[in-house]
């Protein structure tokens, strides 16, 4: 199995003014995670607006990303969709393409019921790439929880959860059941946390890491405290994750990717506007951003 651990980032799309893709620093930020430290990456996910690009433009993203990629980091693809043969085109694009992964979000609005993800997970396994499941009920209105995760752990495609519940008690049910059910069966099964402020909670609890959101602007900190968790090293993990805990709760004050993408601007690096429907953020939260990039050192 590939190394499904440590820092991986969920990379923001970076536009221009005119709302294009803007290439030039699409390749200009992967190459920064790179350089940082970070141990994957995932291009189009949510954080990278896929809601509003067209298949022509994902098309080109992801082949960026895996030839910037260039088997330094693994490259984790979001494919995703609440429709299953949709979900499956694009796995299979993702795999044509030359990702390492697939992160498939629970299909979002029309809820389906256990049978239905059940038999939608294994028609996305049977692709071919390993499989990450993103359980994320504040988007998608369903929650997978622990005794359907064991059961949706014994698709053989199916490497891992990017938990997003927002719910310490199941994450640590998913690694003590889920988990513990896998290594029996001589598998591993990773669990990552997709809220950045419960990266450390999990970590301790026995989990991989995080799919990041801040690490598009901080890789090198959250890199460092993953690595400083998985060593044992709790002391250090923990003076980073307070350090970061301010910019942290900036970084959601609106809907994301909305602040993120202003935080990368204001520190230097173009990531330009979110499309709409996603608007400006709100001059009061544009000062809470500032203030939180001036307290990490970043700006003066």
């Amino acid at each position: 199995m590939l190394k499904l651990r440590g820092a991986w980032t969920a990379l923001v799309t970076p536009m221009k003014q005119s709302g294009e893709i803007d290439v030039e620093n699409w390749r200009e930020l992967i190459r920064r995670q790179i350089a940082a430290g970070i141990d994957g990456i995932v291009p189009i996910g949510t954080t990278g607006e896929t809601p509003t690009l067209d298949e022509a433009e994902e098309e080109e993203l992801i082949r960026i990303a895996v030839n910037e990629a260039a088997g330094q980091v693994p490259v984790m693809v979001g494919t995703g969709s609440n429709s299953t043969k949709h979900a499956t085109a694009y796995c299979e694009r993702a795999k044509r393409l030359g990702a390492d992964m697939a992160l498939v979000v629970t299909p979002y609005y029309n809820k389906p019921n256990d049978s239905g993800l059940i038999r939608h997970f294994e028609a996305v396994g049977e692709i071919g790439l390993p499989i990450v499941i993103y359980n994320i009920a504040g988007r998608t209105g369903r929650n997978i929880p622990t005794a359907l995760m064991m059961k949706l752990a014994e698709i053989p495609a199916v490497v891992g959860v990017k938990e997003a519940s927002g719910d310490i008690n199941q994450m640590g049910e998913v690694l003590r059941l889920v988990r513990a059910q896998r290594r029996a069966q001589g598998k591993d099964f990773a669990v990552l946390s997709g809220d950045d402020g419960l990266t450390l909670p999990l970590m301790a609890l026995g989990g991989d890491g995080v799919i990041s959101v801040i690490s598009n602007l901080v890789p090198d900190r959250v890199a460092a405290l993953t690595n400083a968790a998985l060593k044992g090293d709790f002391e250090a993990a923990r003076a980073i994750h307070f350090e970061l805990l301010p910019f942290i709760h900036a970084a959601f004050i609106e809907t994301n990717p909305v602040p993120i993408k202003y935080a990368l601007n204001f520190a230097g690096f173009s990531a330009g506007p979110c499309r709409l429907p996603l608007g400006e953020l709100s001059a009061e939260n544009r000062r809470v951003i500032e203030h939180e990039i001036r307290m990490l050192g970043m700006v003066a």
